[in-house]
């Protein structure tokens, strides 16, 4: 085991770690902490964490790199709250600070320390837009030891000096990266300048692209540089996942993901929505279908999500549907299937969801609901799994008959080669006597089939959709940018009256949904606008819309498109497939410190 403590010049020097046989008590924890960590359950550390936390418990400024997942959590919190103990003076004001990118994982991580630290009455806030200002600030007055924001809400409070930093000794990032693409650098940087010279610093992220390593420079001093890479599987233990892809319009999305569960019969399975919103929904509409689906997302409680991975685990539920956030760390055995309701945001998403399946020899199914838009990230997906991908049709209302029939034969055969039917017997001589023979078996096989598999409600078959043609480069999508045109087709959407086509969107945000004699020009396929009644007399910026959208919506900053700031308000590009979530999850929020008001963009429907 290695790391470069004494190597601190060399920026790109990041550790592979090697096995480690240790465990909590090993570290000098508190003993609240280890007598916490035993009623949780939590038996040995885990690579990440056994690195980390002898480095924090000392003092040292760290960067852990670690996918989702490995327990970056405890390896932030427990040296925190270890060093909270031995804090002297009144704890009435901050001790620690915690930058998260969204508000689910503001409420999960700050639900992590409260668990770790209750022994040690530690107090934590989670501030985050979407949450009432006056009930954070009461809070804050009566004095809390860690906070756990978003950035855009911490500098609203810091701006309204309600929040002051000067006695904070621990700031950690959290998810460093996505915050950055969510567009917080300047927010981070802003907080960062106001915390004391003297602060421990502790960066968390699962890549560490330029943008992040300059922050870093800046901001640690002399860090000790942890990795954690993924564990590559023995050779020969391959997971057996199955990955099929369904290309379908997204009105049809919920018949056809009924269709596919009828078809496939899991034995249990992980369906992936986008927002916490469309869990709800998707959960309510698929248990009124007879399905016995349970909701897991960040709004939920410890107890309530506790009891749903239970119930999952046990057979009570079929079903159980999450967002991202939600799911991190979740980890069943039995899981037979995973189905991608909405298309991940990343190569790297879609290898960490599919990847919960296929385990310990036993074969799984990944499926993945792609509108025909979207049907080009299916490449990444199969560069980065090193494997084909199957694109199938949606099953027809006779594919589902056929399937439903051969289930009932299989039931039957399986029954005579049972035995034991004699006190059947009597029932069927005497209707043998007034009907013909293979009369009655018909009868009683459409009895068993009524029984056990009553007709689809769906009515009308769901149009086939065929893959659109090859008009872009793919390559773009593995950047997390908007598609370009390749060499051998045209981009299709709306150009300037005898000029060339506008040019694609670029990450950061900042092209002008603007089309000829300085007009808004309509969407970009596939997306929708929304209005935001703020501009640059407020002084809005780029990041602060992609950073409200990201943090109340619970969608990547990758996918916010175009945004055009005006004087007196802001227009900004959604995917057609969450407007209606980020319009609900706006119109509670703040930007900036202001209230907002938001709506469709209507002028190019």
């Amino acid at each position: 085991m290695t790391h470069d403590a004494d190597d601190t010049d060399d920026t790109n020097n990041i550790n592979e770690l090697d096995d480690i046989d240790v465990d909590f008590s090993a570290f000098g924890l508190d003993s609240r902490l280890i007598q916490a960590l035993t009623t949780l359950g939590y038996e040995e550390p885990t690579p990440i964490q056994a690195e980390a936390i002898p480095h924090l418990i000392a003092g040292r400024d760290l960067i852990g790199q670690a996918a989702t997942g490995t327990g970056k959590t405890a390896a932030f919190a427990l040296p925190l709250l270890h060093r909270l103990a031995t804090r002297k003076g009144p704890r009435a004001q901050p001790f620690a600070l915690i930058l998260v990118p969204t508000r689910e994982l503001a409420m999960q991580v700050a639900e992590a320390v409260h668990r770790y630290g209750r022994a040690m009455g530690a107090t934590v806030l989670p501030i985050y837009g979407g949450q009432s200002f006056i009930q954070q600030l009461k809070s804050l007055q009566r004095g809390v030891d860690v906070i756990v924001a978003t950035p855009g809400r911490a500098l609203d409070h810091m701006r309204q000096e309600t929040l002051k930093l000067d006695t904070l000794s621990v700031v950690i990032l959290d998810e460093a990266d996505e915050m950055f693409d969510m567009g917080f650098a300047e927010d981070i940087e802003s907080i960062l300048d106001q915390t004391p010279a003297s602060r421990q610093t502790v960066l968390f992220s699962a890549t560490l692209p330029p943008r992040v390593g300059k922050v870093a420079q800046r901001h640690l001093k002399d860090p000790i540089r942890i990795q954690v890479q993924r564990q590559p599987l023995p050779q020969g233990e391959t997971p057996l996942i199955r990955q099929t892809a369904y290309l379908i319009q997204r009105a049809y999305k919920l018949s056809a993901l009924g269709r596919i569960l009828d078809l496939e019969n899991p034995t249990s399975a992980l369906v992936f929505c986008r927002t916490r919103n469309e869990v709800d929904e998707l959960t309510e509409t698929l248990n009124a279908r007879g399905y016995r689906a349970e909701a897991l997302h960040g709004g939920m409680s410890q107890d309530q999500r506790t009891r749903v991975i239970k119930h999952l685990k046990g057979g009570i539920s079929d079903l159980v549907i999450a967002t991202d956030v939600a799911a991190r760390g979740l980890d069943i055995d039995h899981l037979s299937h995973v189905v991608n309701y909405n298309v991940p945001s990343s190569p790297d998403a879609y290898i960490h969801r599919i990847g919960r399946v296929g385990r310990a020899g036993r074969e799984g199914v990944a499926i993945t609901l792609v509108e025909p838009r979207e049907h080009r990230m299916l490449r990444n997906y199969e560069q980065a799994t090193k494997r084909k991908i199957e694109i199938a049709q949606v099953p027809t209302i006779a594919d589902l008959r056929a399937h439903r029939l051969e289930i009932t034969r299989t039931t039957i055969r399986e029954v005579l080669l049972a035995g034991e039917l004699d006190n059947m017997r009597v029932v069927v001589q005497s209707l043998s006597d007034e009907f013909d023979l293979m009369d009655v078996a018909l009868a009683a096989v459409k009895v068993a089939h009524q029984a056990s598999a009553p007709d689809a409600t769906d009515a009308t078959d769901i149009p086939p959709v065929r893959p659109p043609r090859d008009e872009f480069d793919p390559r773009s999508f593995s950047r997390g940018e908007a598609p370009r045109p390749s060499s051998k087709g045209e981009d299709p959407r709306p150009s300037s009256k005898g000029g060339k086509a506008p040019k694609a969107a670029a990450p950061t945000h900042e092209s002008p949904a603007r089309g000829p004699r300085g007009g808004h020009r309509g969407p970009t396929t596939g997306m929708t606008r929304i209005q935001i009644n703020v501009g640059r007399n407020a002084g809005i910026r780029p990041q602060d819309i992609v950073g409200a959208i990201a943090g109340e919506a619970g969608i990547t900053g990758r996918d916010v498109g175009a945004i055009d700031i005006t004087e007196r308000f802001s227009l900004v590009e959604v995917p057609e497939s969450v407007a209606a979530d980020v319009l609900n999850a706006l119109r509670s929020a703040k930007i900036r410190g202001k209230k907002i008001k938001v709506r469709r963009d209507n002028r190019f429907d």
